[in-house]
């Protein structure tokens, strides 16, 4: 018995030319124990003459589980969500899962549409990879399906799951690096009110108290005006900055440049996040690097303890610093 050629094959088809029953057919093309090897062999054969394709979406569905994720993350051109979303998948593979990807484009009116959508398909959980979801949206549609979520987001809902770097740390590491450098005139150079930024700018400060270099610590919103005091030479002109994130890093690199003011001779830069571009801008830059890859698989596995009944929890990753040529010692 051939399918008609206006549609495709099925199960049922399959079964007719092979000469079995349909839930055979089904355990076969799963790969499931209890078929012999030779009528394996023959259903497979049928299945390969008639063109047919198994549907796991379909099979998935009918056992209550899509074995599908989704991922939704703020900027897909960022290398940092990119990475989040490489161990996603990866972890996801290893686990027999899918992943559908999906980009907020930074506005939060995108990534809960995107979101909704992403529900709509009946996924069985959602890793955000975002700082500024909106946390009321999370926690309503955490009502429904496990999510967790990789950032740090204002006010986190019970019941979801986070990961997050040590952002407290990493500034530390970069501070504590620059002094045994022998800066003492360090400031840091910030550019939001995101948790994850306020976390890295009270980190630097309590760094240069603790060092005993509170008089020398000021935080910087205006990467311009930091430049102009350097190329000036004005009393008290940092020696060394920390930025809060690599693209402050890499534009304040180009400010120095553009006024003559030489990095690392004149001026140490150290930034946060080590994306590709820190090892490809001259000179190299001097990073704090979150292990990207490791917190997708931390949130991907966190997403499996809830689907199998675990409670949401928030774990923590240690960034390292990456040293490079954008800071040297103060000459």
């Amino acid at each position: 018995m051939r399918a008609p050629r206006d549609r495709p094959p099925t199960i049922h088809d399959v079964a007719a030319e092979a000469g079995v029953s349909k839930s055979l057919v089904s355990l076969a093309v799963r790969g499931d124990a209890g078929v012999r090897a030779e009528t394996r062999a023959r259903i497979l054969d049928a299945a390969d003459r008639l063109g047919y394709r198994s549907n796991p979406w379909a099979r998935s569905l009918a056992r209550g589980r899509s074995q599908t994720v989704g991922v939704l993350l703020d900027d897909l051109r960022s290398g940092y969500h990119t990475d989040v979303v490489h161990g996603v998948e990866d972890a996801a593979e290893a686990n027999g899962m899918s992943v559908v990807i999906a980009d907020g484009r930074r506005d939060r009116d995108v990534l809960r549409t995107r979101l909704e959508r992403m529900l709509a398909l009946g996924l069985d959980g959602v890793v955000i990879v975002s700082g500024q979801a909106d946390a009321d949206a999370i926690g309503d549609f955490a009502r429904s399906v496990p999510l967790v979520v990789v950032g740090r987001p204002v006010g986190l809902p019970p019941g979801v799951g986070q990961v997050s770097n040590d952002d407290r740390t990493g500034m530390r590491l970069a501070v504590h690096h620059l002094v045994a450098l022998g800066h003492r005139r360090i400031a840091h150079l910030s550019g939001s009110a995101r948790p994850a930024a306020v976390a890295r700018r009270d980190s630097y400060r309590t760094a240069m108290h603790e060092l005993g270099l509170e008089s020398h610590a000021v935080v910087e919103s205006d990467a311009v005006s930091l430049i102009a005091r350097v190329a000036d030479g004005a009393a008290g002109a940092p020696t060394a900055v920390c930025c809060a994130n690599d693209r402050l890093a890499v534009d304040l690199i180009g400010r120095a440049f553009d006024a003559g003011v030489p990095v690392p001779r004149s001026l140490s830069v150290a930034g946060y996040d080590d994306i590709d571009l820190a090892s490809t801008l001259r000179p190299t830059l001097t990073s704090v690097d979150q292990p990207r890859r490791d917190m997708g698989a931390l949130a991907l596995k966190q997403l499996t303890d809830m689907l199998a009944g675990h409670p949401a929890r928030h774990e923590v990753a240690t960034p390292t610093l990456v040293v490079r040529e954008s800071t040297a010692e103060l000459g």
